[in-house]
């Protein structure tokens, strides 16, 4: 089903391209909000707690419309669900900059997540199915790369145009950036194959049964719900921790810390090359390593410069475990893999949406680096889960590949 059902001899550099832009984009979303809830909290004289839900607030929508409308996808098109989403965020995305309270303007942003939500499960299973075998680590990669990306391109974005302008203009710009999204996708994505469906309009949902009926697939869920609540809490504790009496660093300084993570997520789309030397289990395994080392050290010495690089590892840890941790789930899932590649988004994004409440929380009872040092934790019990999966061919974590095939 790969190159053949594209016609006409696709150009998979530029169909990859328009891809990972589209998936930036749309990601970014999620992340935006978080330089922007000390905005909220004195523009609506609100509690940074409950400011921090106009980013909670879209994050579970986006987990619990992913899984919907990925399953649905299976019925109707991947491309379909693509321009669907694309085309439902360029009409709400402006109305976000013209809401007068905190509660609208939270309303408003779940439905731009469920909005959100029709793209990224859509996109994976396109690329899993579209794409040759040759090509398909390397597109996963750079869409998983894309969803990395957006979490400090999200924030550099917003952060750029707050400085220039003003929090409403943030929506206002982005909408225009949807439209030219939808209009890409449009012209130069070329359309799935749609199956003939089969059965009622719930049978797809029921098939979401057989996720459970596989004995190692739901322990991947585990690492997929800690590996965003970890790396949404950093940032969240990151910028609070950078604008504290200790450092003291302005909003503008505090945005070019964020843009240096991006370094991290550059290993992202050469996951597949680890993958073929260690295998699968333990790339996750040893991507879950790296992250819990990063950000256990973090707080440990107020030092700006251990900060940042500690930083970079963190995040390097973080891409390193996201393709290989996609690519594990979409081999054990097998026929049903587009269901349980939503379902693996559903648990990322809770994990998003639980990120900043359990930050602001641990900060205001603990401080930042116990806030770091919980985070931490959780990718370590996540660091357990992959001796627990059974794959044929693959090595155990933690021992090489040439010395223990299973």
């Amino acid at each position: 089903m790969a190159d053949e059902s594209l016609s006409g001899s696709p150009n998979y550099s530029v169909l990859t391209g328009i891809l990972f832009w589209c998936s930036l984009l749309v990601v970014s979303s999620v992340f935006l909000t978080i330089p922007l809830v000390p905005l909220f909290a004195d523009s609506f004289q609100a509690a940074p707690s409950e400011a921090a839900w106009a980013g909670s607030a879209f994050s579970f929508a986006f987990a619990g419309g992913g899984l919907f409308f990925g399953v649905l996808s299976d019925r109707f098109g991947r491309k379909k669900m693509m321009l669907s989403g694309l085309l439902m965020l360029t009409l709400i995305t402006p109305l976000i900059g013209t809401a007068t309270d905190l509660s609208w303007l939270i309303a408003l942003r779940a439905i731009q997540g469920l909005a959100a939500s029709m793209f990224p499960p859509s996109v994976l299973a396109y690329a899993m199915e579209m794409f040759p075998a040759r090509r398909k680590v390397g597109i996963i990669g750079f869409i998983s790369t894309a969803f990395l990306m957006a979490s400090i391109a999200g924030q550099l974005y917003s952060s750029w145009v707050v400085l220039q302008f003003s929090w409403p203009y943030v929506f206002y710009i982005l909408s225009a950036g949807y439209l030219v999204s939808f209009v890409l996708v449009a012209l130069l994505v070329p359309r799935d194959p749609v199956h003939a469906a089969v059965g009622s309009f719930f049978a797809p949902f029921r098939r979401m049964s057989a996720i459970f009926s596989q004995k190692s697939l739901p322990l991947c869920y585990i690492i997929s719900a800690t590996l965003f609540t970890s790396l949404v809490g950093f940032f969240t504790t990151l910028g609070s921790y950078l604008s504290s009496p200790l450092f003291g660093l302005s909003h503008q300084e505090i945005l070019w810390i964020r843009a240096v993570g991006i370094i991290g997520m550059l290993v992202s789309p050469f996951d597949g090359k680890v993958v073929a030397r260690i295998g699968m289990k333990n790339t996750v395994w040893s991507g879950l390593l790296i992250a819990a080392v990063g950000l256990g050290l973090l707080g440990l010495w107020h030092n700006l410069v251990f900060l940042i690089l500690m930083s970079v590892v963190f995040i390097t840890g973080i891409a390193v475990t996201l393709p290989a941790l996609i690519s594990l789930i979409g081999h054990l899932a097998g026929e049903i893999r587009a269901i349980a590649v939503s379902f693996h988004m559903f648990m990322l994004f809770i994990g998003a949406s639980l990120g900043p409440i359990l930050s602001i929380y641990l900060v205001d009872q603990a401080g930042h680096l116990p806030a770091f040092l919980v985070l931490a934790l959780l990718l370590c019990v996540s660091m357990a889960v992959p001796f627990f999966i059974r794959l044929e061919g693959q090595p155990q974590p933690g021992v090489h590949a040439r010395t223990n095939q299973m």
